[in-house]
């Protein structure tokens, strides 16, 4: 189905950024999508703004925040804090100077708190005529929130003494937003599929055709573009993309990161990652990303704390028959799962059968979630190629109010046989939840656990139990895995 919406004509406003300088003296381009030589229905439209980043970055910068300040790049869309840059802890979140707009339970200069906000609410739930306004959340991007204890921003009476970020920065919601006029990922990959029979293809592929000059190691830097670690957005932002019940489960979170300081990490508990970690920096960076290229499945092998595997099935069609398509069974998958086709050396391809999970910080998705990508060799002069521009357009209608896009560059890093092999990963739990707090657990100590519900968003069920007794929460829509 396709949506009233115009997109047929592409704003090149965002081109401007292209040849940006840091303040810290990198070159540096805009974070763009691949060029292309037609204006295609539904891949390619420019970012506006695009975020400004090295076009190849040293690895030893891959963990390096995004810097606080970008010469040339309007201040209105620099990150939004606040936070410490310089050395990284082990969790990723700066040691250095601070960055705030106000510390310690200080006001910014010029703005008039709310009566109540998040790190002074006693019931968040209660304060939804609140969350569309940045200070509710003291203008904190959800990142900067959630490491406001770990970073020691939270001040010397917590909660009640967060640090504040910048009220007027903000990624805008329509630079967000799906440019393309589709309602669905199957009208949009079935338009994509129909555009590239129109030129020719798609393309059948053999073993002496194929770009194996794909195959490879790939990394992608921090805070290259707005989803990754949401460094760049207000929350009440992100609220915009969101139904109903999905801001309050994101307020939820950000509620339970810093005013209780009791987070629920998937990774902490060695639960599975979930579809979306595969965009979000620290779930696929910490070792490169290895993709293999054949005629008939392409592979994409990722992971930090879980492994994500990502299998391309070209050619192949889904079963529509089920609650969403899919290939196999219909039970959903903890990852999905993919058909592409080529168009050349242009890899399209269509995610549906996902599992509903989270990411933390960012937003849960749902089990209907599916996801149009496409991913092009981005060359140098000589043909060489040096990365990956990968476009993907998400659409989940119980959780997003409009499908969103997300553009990225892999970094190639070299070939399959470079650096280190894959560490296939296998998570040991030495993190339980004990009175509701994650809590390491020495090999001999016995604790009382409670198993929990896979299928019935755990880290919410914890937060209900042990955080919201006094609470007044809505209620939500049927489990659909219920073993009662």
């Amino acid at each position: 189905m396709v949506k009233n919406r115009c997109s047929a004509i592409y704003i090149l406003a965002g081109s401007l950024f292209l040849a940006m300088t840091m303040l810290h003296g990198l070159s540096a381009s805009a974070q763009q999508v691949a060029p292309m030589d037609f204006v295609s229905v539904g891949r390619g439209a420019p970012l506006s703004p695009a975020i400004p980043g090295p076009t190849r970055t040293n690895p030893e910068q891959l963990e390096a925040y995004p810097p606080a300040e970008i010469s040339g790049y309007p201040e209105q869309y620099w990150m939004v804090g606040p936070f410490r840059d310089g050395e990284i802890g082990v969790d990723g979140a700066g040691r250095g100077v601070i960055h705030a707009s106000a510390i310690n339970g200080e006001v910014p200069e010029g703005v008039e708190p709310l009566p109540i906000d998040l790190f002074t609410s006693e019931d968040f739930y209660a304060d939804r005529e609140y969350w569309s306004d940045p200070r509710y959340f003291r203008c904190n991007s959800s990142e900067a929130v959630q490491a406001q204890w770990s970073t020691g921003l939270i001040g010397n009476d917590p909660p009640r003494t967060a640090a504040w970020g910048y009220c007027d920065r903000d990624y805008s919601r329509e630079s967000i937003i799906s440019p393309y006029a589709f309602d669905t990922a199957q009208a949009h990959f079935e338009a994509l599929l129909a555009e590239t029979t129109e030129r020719g293809g798609p393309t059948q592929h053999t073993y002496a055709t194929v770009p194996g000059d794909w195959n490879g190691r790939y990394v992608w830097p921090r805070g290259q573009n707005w989803n990754a670690e949401l460094f760049w957005n207000q929350v009440p932002t992100i609220l915009s993309l969101m139904t109903e019940e999905y801001q309050t489960r994101f307020v939820q979170e950000a509620y339970h990161h810093g005013n209780t300081n009791a987070a629920q990490w998937p990774a902490m508990f060695c639960w599975p990652e979930g579809f979306m970690r595969r965009f979000h920096y620290h779930g696929v960076t910490n070792q490169p990303h290895q993709i293999l290229v054949t005629p008939e499945l392409v592979q994409i092998l990722a992971g930090d704390a879980d492994n994500f595997i990502t299998n391309i099935h070209i050619g192949r069609s889904f079963d529509v028959t089920g609650a969403v398509p899919r290939l196999g069974a219909d039970v959903p998958q903890w990852y999905g799962e993919t058909i592409g086709f080529w168009d050349g050396e242009v890899l399209i391809t269509w995610t549906s059968n996902i599992q509903g999970w989270k990411v933390h910080g960012g937003m849960e998705f749902s089990n209907k979630l599916q996801v149009v990508e496409i991913y092009t060799a981005n060359r140098d002069d000589s043909g060489e190629v040096y990365g990956l521009n990968h476009e993907a357009v998400f659409y989940d209608p119980d959780a997003l109010v409009e499908p969103i896009r997300i553009v990225r560059n892999l970094e190639r890093q070299g070939g399959l046989n470079d650096g280190d092999p894959y560490q296939f990963i296998e998570c040991v739990q030495s993190i339980f939840n004990v009175n509701g707090v994650a809590t390491p657990v020495a090999p001999g100590e016995v604790i009382e656990y409670q198993v929990p519900d896979m299928f019935g968003r755990p880290w919410a069920e914890n937060w209900r139990q042990f955080h919201e007794q006094d609470m007044e929460a809505p209620e939500e829509g049927e489990d659909i895995f219920s073993f009662e």
